[in-house]
């Protein structure tokens, strides 16, 4: 801009003076235009406004200065300025970036991370040494730190653990440390959500054959169990039954099987003509028979 108001107004000498020897106004007009052009560019070129959310740095002839806060700055014509924004941005770390990690157990497996971050306010002077931009910050230093950190909190776990059951804890112990990396410098990191885990396909494949192994246990141990349980309700039964006919031996004496006969004798006689006649050999027992019978 400054450099446009420097032609501007040496546009407007040349013609002022063509315009005064040629005693044409037309040129003369035009000198005013353009020096009322070149003073706005002048103008403009002495002041910078730095958006709501953001932090400027200024550089004057190699020299950084202070950093400048939102609002309107008056400035040398000499001066650029960088912007930050102090609003979070994310940092996806998926696709072609994907975290490529390994287990304590050695497991292959691809993590998906965002990472939000943004900038600090009173830290841009030296993060505009560290990177000299906004992108340049991310690049260099929130991107590598946040891979290095992931890496190595997944070699302490398992691979059981990084999928499934310690995911939450591992997302909480990576969020920790990016964040204590990474705010010296002046970065604060906001969130960092750990999206998806996925397994590599070698490390799936072993996975499958674990579970099904552990099926086939289940059901062997199963199978096992039941068969153990029907071992049992056959022995108890066995148990029961010779239990009831030692009891069953045990109280038939002549005496009861005596009284048996006489019961059945006069149901018998109840009934139809009978007659009686020894029960057994000797036994003293009656047998009872149907005399309508032959």
């Amino acid at each position: 801009m400054f450099v446009l108001a420097v032609l501007l107004l040496i546009a407007a000498v040349a013609l002022f003076f063509v315009g005064r020897s040629m005693g044409r106004a037309s040129f003369r007009l035009g000198a005013a235009g353009a020096l009322i052009a070149g003073l706005f560019a002048g103008i403009a070129s002495c002041v910078h406004v730095v958006g709501a959310y953001e932090v400027g740095v200024p550089v004057t002839f190699g020299k950084v200065g202070s950093p400048m806060t939102p609002g309107v700055t008056v400035i040398s014509p000499f001066t650029t300025v960088t912007s930050f924004s102090t609003r979070p941005v994310d940092l996806n770390l998926s696709d072609k970036d994907v975290v490529e990690v390994r287990s304590s157990q050695g497991g292959v497996m691809e993590v998906e991370v965002t990472v939000k971050w943004a900038v600090a306010p009173t830290k841009a002077v030296e993060l505009y040494r560290l990177a000299g931009s906004e992108a340049a910050i991310q690049q260099r230093l929130v991107f590598p730190d946040s891979r290095e950190i992931i890496r190595n909190v997944f070699a302490r776990h398992t691979s059981e653990e990084g999928y499934s059951s310690a995911r939450e804890k591992i997302n909480a112990e990576i969020g920790a440390l990016i964040k204590e990396r990474l705010a010296p410098r002046g970065i604060d990191v906001t969130t960092v959500n750990l999206r998806n885990v996925k397994p590599s396909a070698a490390l799936q494949d072993q996975i499958d054959r674990k579970i099904q192994q552990q099926q086939a246990t289940e059901r062997a141990t199963e199978a096992s169990r039941t068969a153990k349980a029907e071992a049992d309700r056959r022995r108890i039964e066995a148990e029961g039954i010779a239990r009831a006919n030692k009891i069953l031996n045990d109280s038939l004496t002549d005496k009861v099987l005596m009284n048996q006969c006489i019961d059945a004798y006069k149901e018998a006689a109840a009934k139809n003509p009978v007659y009686a006649v020894p029960c057994g050999s000797g036994s003293g027992n009656p047998l009872i028979v149907d005399g309508t019978k032959r």
